[in-house]
């Protein structure tokens, strides 16, 4: 993983520095990438952004970023448009792999070509090129991950729309177009 021109918030670690030992890392966005993330998430503000990681080896030449990231952001409610508050704290645990390792090749598909994957399981390793990963690039794509896409403010509804009951959503009986029918 290489840092993008595009991304606001960015912690380059060089991954030959790494040692077997676990190394606390802690990153803390500023008034500028702050802004740079609104943008991109398109949301009104981001009032805080930071994570706490544990950055250490893992197997032989893949690294490991275990910790969590907090960020308070402010959105636009989806009904009203008033300014809504929301507090992301998200666990991240995270595995990144060089590119040219057997570890960073998906399972292989059956003989049917479907891919057996357990949802409840571990996440893929990432790959990286290079000897750099980005702690800041992955503590910004857990937090876009939170983000609710459709806030809305307390107590804040639709006013003139009425939602759909259960009797709405039944399916109508053939003989319903009979009932206006008379026989003359």
């Amino acid at each position: 993983m290489t840092k993008d021109d595009d991304t606001p918030f960015s912690y380059p670690v060089k991954v030959g520095h790494i040692s077997g030992n676990p190394v606390e890392v802690t990153l803390s966005a500023d008034a500028e990438e702050r802004a740079g993330l609104a943008k991109l998430w398109s949301v009104l503000e981001v009032k805080t952004l930071s994570a706490t990681f544990q950055v250490m080896r893992w197997k032989r030449d893949g690294v490991r970023l275990k910790g969590h990231v907090e960020a308070d952001i402010v959105q636009a409610c989806v009904v009203t448009l008033d300014p809504v508050e929301a507090h992301i704290d998200e666990p991240v645990e995270v595995v990144f792999v060089p590119e040219g390792s057997k570890l960073a090749r998906l399972p292989a598909a059956t003989e049917t070509g479907e891919m057996l994957l357990d949802p409840d399981g571990p996440d893929a390793p990432e790959v990286f090129t290079g000897d750099t990963i980005d702690a800041g690039v992955v503590a910004a794509e857990h937090v876009a991950l939170a983000i609710d896409p459709y806030p809305r403010k307390s107590g804040a509804g639709f006013s003139g729309h009425i939602e759909s009951t259960d009797a709405d959503d039944k399916k109508p009986s053939p003989f319903a177009v009979l009932k206006d029918w008379k026989k003359d």
